[in-house]
This record gives structure tokens, sequence and C-alpha cells, in this order.
């Protein structure tokens, strides 16, 4: 696996870090609503973009830049994953991981070695419901489960999220999800954007009163 996406500069990726984003090709969940399918499916990846190039803008700029964010696909596949970051930890980065936590071992890791400063994880809908909404119908979910746990119990800094899909999500999974969340220091519901890049088109954001719904859900726990 590479990165095979770039964003050099982002304002919105990490806190008020001014931030580069890298994204690794190749995903274990096949989520329709997927954002950033070309990432995703391998028939539609991007060429791959060479480390050497990418550390290069690196350490070019560790004096103008804050973090860089590692997002995809899903990162914790990348075998190499711990020693790309470790050279950017060494040139004075702050680095935000995203994943889907499908691999709490890697996780585990890369908190002990302090290789990740903050943990982004989604949360794809209630347990029940896990397995078709990633298209993934022999899902371990002790896998996620670890995830969530090791995140809430290791001391980092980190967030838990779910993109809302009417298709997908009720007022009963939510309240599920806030129940399995118990405990957790952050935890963001987002809107779901029909974008060019989305693996499935035709699905839709939940209403406005819906997501407010929502959010007074997981205020009550």
């Amino acid at each position: 696996m590479d990165f095979s996406g770039w964003e050099k500069l982002s304002l919105v990726d990490f806190d008020d870090c001014l931030t580069t984003t890298l994204f690794a090709a190749g995903c274990n969940f096949r989520c329709p609503f997927c954002h950033n399918g070309g990432l995703v499916l391998a028939n539609s990846r991007p060429t791959p973009i060479p480390w050497e190039t990418i550390y290069g803008y690196a350490k070019k700029r560790a004096k103008e830049l804050d973090a860089v964010c590692v997002s995809g696909g899903e990162p914790t596949l990348m075998p190499d994953l711990p020693e790309k970051l470790l050279q950017i930890k060494k040139l004075g980065y702050k680095v935000k991981l995203d994943t889907n936590g499908t691999s709490p071992d890697v996780l585990s890791s890369l908190i002990e070695k302090g290789l990740v400063d903050y943990v982004a994880m989604d949360i794809k809908n209630s347990k029940e419901k896990y397995p078709l909404t990633v298209g993934h119908p022999s899902l371990d979910m002790s896998k996620i489960e670890a995830s969530i746990s090791l995140l809430i119990h290791s001391g980092i800094s980190y967030e838990f999220r779910t993109t809302l899909i009417q298709e997908f999500h009720s007022r009963e999974d939510i309240e599920k999800i806030s129940f399995w969340l118990s405990g957790a220091k952050k935890y963001y519901l987002q809107m779901f954007i029909d974008s060019p890049s989305c693996i499935c088109h035709g699905l839709h954001a939940v209403t406005k009163e819906n997501a407010e719904e929502y959010k007074n859900i997981l205020a009550k726990t």
C-alpha cells in the first residue's frame, strides 16, 4: 500500500494546526457512502506518490506546518506505516491518524511508541448494523470494540465520529451507539454529502430535524 492522495495544506483536519494530509490507497471496508471511493476501489486508484516526494516536502516545510494527518482509505493496513510516521515525528510534526478501528494491535503499537498524537475513529453504525453498513458480512466486531476501548483508556487525545445517512441510521441506532460509546470524551455526528467521489450515489443526508434529535440523544448520555 502507498499514499495516493495528498492535500498539501489543510486548515480543518487537525484542530488549529496547519496540516498536510496524506491519503492511503486501499481499505478493508466498502461503505457505500465513502467519499474517497477513488482510493478504496482497486480499479480507480490514483498513481502512488513516492514517499521521497512526501518526505522531502515535509522536511522543507517543517518550520511552516504543524502537523501531518494520515487518512485514507485505511492507513493502518500499510505495513511500513510505523517507519514512515517515525520519520515524520523526527521532523517535529504532530500526527493525526484517521482509522476505521479494524487494526487494534497496530493502533496500540503506534500509541505506545508515541507515533500518533490524535486519533479519529469512524463509528459506522450500531453493532447490529455494522456489517451491512461497511459491506463486510463477516466483520469481526471484537476488533472494533477493542479499538474503542483502547482509545477511551489509553490517555491519547481522540474522537469518534459518525456520518449520518437516512438509509442507514435511525433514532434507535443513535441511541445504541450512544450507549456503546458511554464514557467517550468526544463523539461527533457528521452530515453526509453526496460528492462525485462517493462509492455509491443516491444516498441521502438525514434532515436537520433528525440531526438535532440525534444530537439531543447524545446530550442525555
